[in-house]
């Protein structure tokens, strides 16, 4: 099939995407309770004729197409969505109160079953693999879940799409190598002794100890990182529960660590516990500190990926294919990509006109659906031609 009739294809499946995403949009499900999303994609998969897997780490999903040949090439989908409170007015909003595809896990739902549909009127020269995956957005994320289950076993290379309202529906975009960061949450917990705010001296003041500690944590990045790895440390949240003249006995701070490097990742877990130790130490007082190990650094296999941006400019046309920046957000499709080739793009979902340049993870977020004509047959592009 040529390009432009794979396109074309994928035009006139339009509508059932829309209603497909739609669907999705107004029932979403937290992580690890898609329930009824995925009783939904088997209810689709039963209709298509096409054999599945259900069940697996929870409510996940795996869905295959036979080809001629043994290889296997997958293709990973998203389920969850966000504990935030839809704002937004268009007629497909949230049912389900406080509960938002935030994410758009909706589209890359609707754009893998998009390409199951284009694939599955085709002679295919290799297994495709569907796996709708659960809690992506949450500890311990679901990829790692679904891998321990046997999900990726036999496949070969893996495909997968994120949502990015910066660049247009109708353009996609790469970034071979690494490209997401590695996402790890730190908690520490600074105890001394409160008392009256008027008399310090007669205290050892948890506060203090903890301001200190959190510009000391900064110069992990600025003095101890290499300058060629991407580190990020933030401290997003302090919390003193004293008063205007009350000195508490207990300040707790919650932040993250981010890199793409894990060595230095390991060393710099060894420095935030140092650093709070011994701050607390010197202002009399301790600290306990909890490091959760989170999601792995995304790296996109370098001729894998190269070989896919070479097939999305085919289809495409060169001037919808873009070049990515690396980002030190996390996803968890990163431990796939420590398993096998993975390549992991973006696909542009933005539009003035429609209202649709708000940032993922805001009560506003939306996309452009014509964003759906692209997703699922891109995907469905570079796995026929893997």
């Amino acid at each position: 099939m040529k390009a432009s009739d794979f396109l074309e294809a994928a035009t006139k499946i339009h509508p059932r995407l829309i209603e497909i995403r739609r669907h999705l949009h107004m029932h979403p499900e937290l992580s690890f309770q898609e329930k009824e999303t995925a009783k939904y994609i088997t209810r689709l998969l039963k209709e298509w004729g096409i054999a599945y897997n259900s069940g697996i780490a929870g409510t996940g999903i795996m869905a295959e197409l036979p080809g001629k040949s043994k290889r296997t090439i997958g293709i990973r989908a998203d389920m969850d969505a966000l504990p935030i409170f839809e704002k937004s007015t268009h007629e497909y909003v949230s049912k389900n109160s406080g509960v938002m595809h935030a994410c758009g896990h909706d589209v890359h739902m609707a754009c893998a079953l998009g390409a199951m549909l284009l694939l599955r009127e085709l002679e295919l020269p290799h297994n495709i693999r569907f796996i709708f995956q659960p809690g992506e957005e949450k500890l311990p994320g679901g990829a790692g879940l679904m891998i321990a289950e046997g999900a990726i076993k036999g496949i070969e290379k893996m495909l997968a799409l994120h949502v990015y309202p910066n660049l247009s529906a109708g353009q996609v975009g790469f970034k071979p190598g690494k490209y997401m960061a590695s996402s790890d949450e730190i908690y520490i917990k600074v105890i001394g002794k409160g008392g009256h705010g008027a008399l310090p001296h007669l205290n050892h003041d948890p506060v203090v100890a903890a301001s200190q500690m959190v510009i000391a944590l900064q110069q992990i990045v600025s003095r101890s990182a290499p300058p060629n790895i991407p580190s990020v440390l933030s401290i997003g949240r302090f919390m003193a529960e004293g008063s205007t003249n009350v000195i508490p006995d207990v300040v707790q701070l919650e932040g993250t660590f981010r890199t793409m490097d894990e060595s230095w990742r390991t060393l710099a877990h060894e420095k935030i516990h140092q650093i709070a130790k011994h701050t607390a130490s010197a202002y009399g007082v301790m600290a306990e500190v909890d490091i959760v190990k989170g999601y792995p650094a995304l790296i996109n296999d370098e001729v894998f990926t190269h070989r896919c941006i070479e097939l999305a400019k085919e289809l495409l046309g060169e001037e919808h294919v873009k070049s990515l920046e690396i980002r030190m957000t996390a996803e968890d499709f990163a431990f796939y990509s420590q398993q096998i080739p993975c390549c992991f793009f973006r696909l542009g979902t933005g539009s003035e006109e429609k209202n649709t340049l708000h940032s993922v993870h805001t009560p506003y977020f939306d996309v452009d659906e014509d964003a759906l004509i692209t997703g699922s047959a891109t995907l469905g592009w570079l796995a026929f031609h893997t």
